[in-house]
């Protein structure tokens, strides 16, 4: 009975927190983009406060995966076509308005 109560976090949990804290993240993430663009589009004002806290979320967790290496030549080539298809969406924009 004794050695149950000491294990309270095995590899199921650690998991399981880590799945929370990635939906978290991305709630978190895409909400604040919402927030931008709703600014943006509807009340004309600027965001960029929100939208740098986006970006820097997202180098502080590549900048902790690449200090650890867990970075893989299909991550590049996710981040480099998502950034041509951001720049492509952001011409486009600019060319509508």
């Amino acid at each position: 009975m004794k050695n149950q109560e000491a294990i309270q976090r095995d590899e199921r949990t650690v998991t399981i927190e880590n799945a929370s804290y990635r939906w978290a993240y991305l709630l978190l993430t895409y909400g604040l983009l919402a927030v931008v663009a709703y600014r943006d589009f509807v009340l004309r004002e600027s965001s960029w406060d929100l939208l740098v806290l986006v970006v820097l979320s997202g180098l502080v967790t590549t900048g902790y995966q690449a200090a650890h290496q867990v970075l893989s030549r299909r991550w590049a080539i996710v981040v480099a076509v998502t950034v041509v298809i951001a720049a492509v969406l952001a011409l486009v924009i600019t060319f509508l308005q």
